[in-house]
């Protein structure tokens, strides 16, 4: 019987290595790990539970048992500048998972930059954290916690899970389907001018495009129509007067359900 602990090429993914363990504090904590030891990158994490796992921001994910929990370490992906477009990369590839697991077609839309809806609960998390490592590589980490068989009560959010809509797929089922999507839609984003389907193809499932909505920044709150996202990914809003406004970072709300 092989230890599940042992790297070995990704399931769905055989150009990726994958580790995968019973309890971790977080997925994305133990690929950093990897990555100050000396790893290569394209590397795949996955845990049947985490102890400490992260939301954005900060924020505690709440990581039970049937979920899937997962990350990828990627080194030196593309040039720094670029790595901010990897969140929507990720958002589409885990979309396009869902969808593959369940046998659905756009059964999720996105709510930038890359929460996974549905009927405007969050079913899922991507986090991406970048460190530069003492030897002068950039190690690029990026994490999803995917809600399969439960659900948290979320503050800022309503939340669902797959079982709660009908769908019966394990984490492992689901984890093979993203390590295919993502070696993908990654390959699609490192050819010249990628990263342009990639968004055209993030605009498809958006959730709230020409709605007006609010979002809550680190300094403000600003409220506009969701009119489009810039090359880079970046959201742009729509304003009273006119005007266009890029936003960077923040968090998105339906312009009434600012909780």
């Amino acid at each position: 019987m092989t230890d599940r602990n042992l790297e070995r090429p990704a399931p769905g993914a055989p150009d990726f290595r994958y580790e995968e363990h019973e309890s971790v504090s977080s997925t994305n904590t133990l690929c950093f790990d990897r990555a100050r030891a000396g790893h290569p990158g394209r590397l795949w994490i996955r845990a049947d539970m985490q102890s400490s796992g992260r939301g954005r921001r900060g924020r505690d994910w709440s990581s039970p048992t049937g979920n899937l929990f997962a990350s990828v370490l990627l080194i030196d992906p593309q040039p720094s500048d670029r790595i901010g477009e990897l969140p929507l990369a990720a958002a589409v590839a885990l979309s396009e998972a869902v969808d593959k697991a369940a046998g659905t077609f756009q059964l999720v839309s996105l709510k930038w930059p890359n929460d996974l809806l549905v009927d405007e609960a969050k079913l899922s998390g991507i986090l991406l954290e970048a460190e530069v490592l003492d030897d002068g590589r950039q190690a690029v980490v990026i994490g999803f916690g995917v809600n399969c068989v439960t659900h948290p009560p979320l503050a800022l959010y309503e939340a669902t899970d797959l079982r709660s809509l009908g769908y019966q797929i394990t984490a492992e089922r689901l984890f093979e389907a993203l390590a295919s999507t993502m070696t993908e839609q990654l390959d699609n984003w490192c050819q010249p001018g990628g990263f342009q389907s990639i968004r055209k193809l993030w605009l498809k499932r958006a959730a709230h495009l020409g709605k007006e909505i609010t979002v809550r920044t680190a300094q403000e709150e600003i409220t506009g129509i969701f009119a489009d996202l810039d090359a880079r990914g970046h959201l742009v809003l729509k304003q009273d007067d006119g005007r266009q406004r890029t936003i960077y970072a923040g968090d998105v709300f339906l312009a009434d359900d600012t909780r």
